[in-house]
């Protein structure tokens, strides 16, 4: 299981890499703001995989949620500087890091239990 886990979380961060940073099409919907929600959904899916391909080694959810992080960051600084139709934008640094600790935060209270163990 663990493997398949990986497997999804490699695939996870690919998708996270081409809708960041391909043109996407517009749609008709316009509502101010909810691309964040997107941005928290899509890095709470993000970190938590990445969370679960490694539950086994707990020392290791920090390195995660830093990385998952800074991966967040990284991508917001190649939408500014490689993409003329996307902008890097602070207030989507904050979205992805919610997620990525709302991640965390979900992480510890179900595996509370096995790490007291």
């Amino acid at each position: 299981m663990l493997d398949n886990l990986l497997v999804v979380a490699v695939a996870i961060t690919i998708a996270i890499i081409c809708l960041s940073l391909l043109k996407l099409p517009t749609t008709g919907i316009n509502i101010n703001n909810i691309d964040k929600a997107y941005h928290s959904i899509a890095y709470f899916v993000l970190a938590l995989t990445w969370l679960l391909s490694f539950y086994k080694k707990p020392s290791k959810k920090y390195i995660i949620v830093l990385c998952c992080i800074l991966f967040g960051i990284i991508i917001e600084v190649l939408q500014s500087t490689l993409t003329i139709y996307r902008t890097g934008d602070y207030k989507d640094v904050l979205a992805n890091s919610l997620g990525v600790l709302l991640a965390l935060f979900i992480f510890n209270i179900f595996f509370k239990k096995k790490y007291i163990n």
